[in-house]
């Protein structure tokens, strides 16, 4: 969708926060907070991509997080569930690195965020406009499906605006494989 296009009615529907903006961090703090790793006892583990100028940014974003993936012992994926888990974090990594290329002036950083039961990702760009899911859903028409299919995927997503310079991070969490 357009950057700074309107929400549809059913934009904030799911778990009644999708796309809404949370509290941003500092001005010199501009790493979005992690997510928690319930029960785990472990600190969530960050991995970070420079995407500013690069060519290819998609497929190199694709590459990255697969390489997380794998070293997190997502992949290979011993079920059918966790190969579709795996599956999803792709598919919604390869859309918000496009939407940040198509809508706002390019991606400048992926970070992926490995939590206790959570996976956040995190692209960051100099785009003024608010990603939101086209309303009404048209699924047999070309274009558009980005956010929608965020939407569908993660269990949250939503918006950080920079508060020192102009740009936000767009994040989404999917829940991690049983």
């Amino acid at each position: 969708m357009p950057s700074g296009a309107p929400a549809g009615p059913d934009a904030g529907a799911r778990a009644g926060r999708a796309g809404t903006a949370r509290p941003g961090p500092a001005a010199d703090d501009r790493t979005a907070p992690a997510p928690d790793a319930p029960g785990s006892g472990a600190a969530p583990e960050t991995r970070s991509l420079a995407l500013d100028g690069a060519s290819g940014v998609v497929p190199l974003a694709r590459d990255f997080t697969r390489q997380a993936l794998y070293d997190w012992g997502w992949l290979p994926a011993a079920t059918a569930e966790r190969r579709a888990a795996a599956e999803d974090v792709l598919l919604v990594v390869s859309e918000l690195v496009t939407n940040a290329c198509l809508h706002a002036e390019g991606p400048e950083e992926l970070r992926v965020v490995r939590g206790g039961r959570v996976l956040r990702l995190e692209v960051a760009d100099h785009g003024a406009g608010q990603p939101a899911p086209r309303t009404p859903h048209r699924a047999g028409r070309p274009g558009g499906h980005g956010m929608f299919i965020v939407q569908r995927l993660c269990l949250d997503w939503g918006v950080i605006r920079a508060t020192d310079a102009p740009g936000k991070t767009v994040w989404a969490e999917l829940a991690a494989p049983a």
